[in-house]
């Protein structure tokens, strides 16, 4: 009895304990190779090469294909219109059931005949565009209808006038919103017809495009650009006196391209706009007070502090020269022969012209300098022609010369003709304003250039 029990106990422990067993892994079944069978069924090649015919017939590309089937080989012979169909029947041979491997012996046909092809492709793509002419036709006037709105909004000319300092921004600001609106109504004619790949590849064609007229057109673009700056800054006023580096002359107009002066003979000059942004501009007009000065050398054996004092009080005396600021005497060198000095004088250039100034002052000083017995020296050269020779006797010679008087005109003559010269009482020294009235002249001309200047009066100058 204890034994049936003992048994019975046993097998009922053994399953329970299988179930308490861990599970073992599962391992990875490999994937069979693909083996070829080492026999063939009867008919195997005739369904197989059925199987491939049946399937070619369903495709017109390979209409012209002829199938052989020999111990699962498929020989594939004949002509297809594309590259590409050469290789897709070889994919679709290798996916038929039994097919061991593949003679791919098609060749592209290159008759007459086979352009029937393209020429059908050709009609549907025609076929496609005609059906697409109502929508074409719609996109069209969608963009027309957004570039006309461009231009309505670009023409209020009165308000971008408004806005803008100077008319040259008010029709860059036009052009910039006739140009925006233009190419938004493109890009949204071109998504209405599902080309927006074409205008991706037109946008960067004309990219490419941008940056090589950028290169080519630099100066170009420079000058455009610094006469948008200049405008801005306006450095000068219409027919201020002025050098800009090297080119002086009165400004007639600043233009969209050049800055156009008339020089002090009379000649017009046009400096590109990008060399005048750059350059080092002096303006002789802003400030109605201008400075002349000359320099005069006295003997090296006579007081230079009299000769700078006589020479100041002659400026003082003079009525053109301003006695705020005051007339000034400057000893500068001592030369060879000689001691220089430089005398400077004030003029109020809207009373004075500064060359006429300056041309009665040198020789009021100069006279006022020789009548007080101060010797104006030329340079005094000493010449040695042979160091090993005699001593030449000039210096005895200058020893015992005099100095005659000319036998034709006396003393007393030269120096009556001296005073008169000197004497600008009766000279005229108004600003010659010949210039500025051609440029008023020129200005006032009518033309077309006459509505193209950028400088404004009513604006504050840089």
């Amino acid at each position: 009895m204890i034994r049936l029990l003992v048994l019975a106990a046993l097998l009922w422990a053994v399953p329970l304990a299988a179930q308490l067993e861990v599970p073992a892994e599962p391992t990875e079944t490999p994937t069979p190779v693909q083996t070829i069978a080492a026999t063939q069924e009867a008919g195997d090649d005739r369904r197989i090469a059925e199987r491939i015919a049946g399937i070619f017939a369903e495709l017109p590309a390979f209409g012209a294909v002829e199938v052989e089937v020999n111990e699962g080989v498929v020989s594939l012979s004949g002509t297809v219109p594309k590259p590409d169909d050469i290789a897709r029947a070889e994919a679709i041979v290798n996916r038929v059931a039994g097919v061991v491997t593949v003679e791919n012996g098609l060749e592209r046909d290159l008759s007459l005949s086979a352009g029937s092809a393209g020429i059908l492709t050709l009609a549907d793509r025609w076929n496609s565009l005609v059906r697409m002419l109502p929508l074409i036709g719609m996109a069209l006037g969608v963009w027309l209808a957004i570039a006309f709105l461009g231009y309505l909004i670009a023409g209020l000319g009165r308000l971008w006038h408004r806005i803008a300092p100077n008319s040259f921004l008010a029709e860059l600001i036009a052009s910039a919103i006739r140009f925006g609106f233009t190419i938004v109504g493109l890009v949204i004619a071109l998504d209405m017809i599902g080309a927006t790949a074409l205008l991706g590849a037109v946008l960067g064609g004309a990219g490419v495009i941008g940056i090589a007229l950028g290169f080519a057109m630099r100066d170009t673009i420079e000058n455009y650009v610094a006469s948008l700056l200049l405008s801005l800054r306006q450095p000068f006023r219409a027919n201020d006196w002025v050098q800009i580096d090297t080119y002086e002359g009165r400004v007639i107009r600043l233009t969209s391209r050049a800055t156009v002066l008339m020089t002090l003979d009379g000649n017009h000059l046009r400096i590109p706009n990008g060399q005048v942004f750059k350059a080092v501009i002096v303006n002789f007009t802003r400030n109605p007070q201008r400075r002349f000065h000359f320099d005069l050398g006295v003997d090296a054996d006579d007081d230079a502090r009299a000769a700078r004092q006589l020479g100041r009080d002659t400026l003082a005396g003079l009525e053109f020269v301003l006695s705020d600021p005051p007339p000034e005497a400057r000893i500068i060198e001592v030369g060879d022969s000689n001691v220089v000095i430089r005398f400077l004088g004030w003029v109020d250039q809207r009373d004075t012209d500064w060359w006429k100034a300056q041309s009665q002052a040198i020789p009021a000083v100069k006279g006022a300098l020789e009548d007080a017995g101060f010797g104006l020296p030329e340079p005094i050269y000493r010449l040695r022609f042979d160091p090993r020779s005699a001593t030449v006797p000039f210096a005895a010679e200058a020893a015992t010369a005099t100095v005659t008087p000319s036998a034709d005109e006396p003393p007393q003559a030269k120096r009556a003709v001296r005073d008169v010269a000197a004497s600008p009482a009766d000279e005229d020294v108004r600003p010659a304003d010949e210039i500025a009235a051609m440029v008023e002249e020129e200005r006032n001309r009518p033309g077309e250039e006459q509505n193209k200047d950028l400088l404004d009066h009513s604006r504050p100058v840089e």
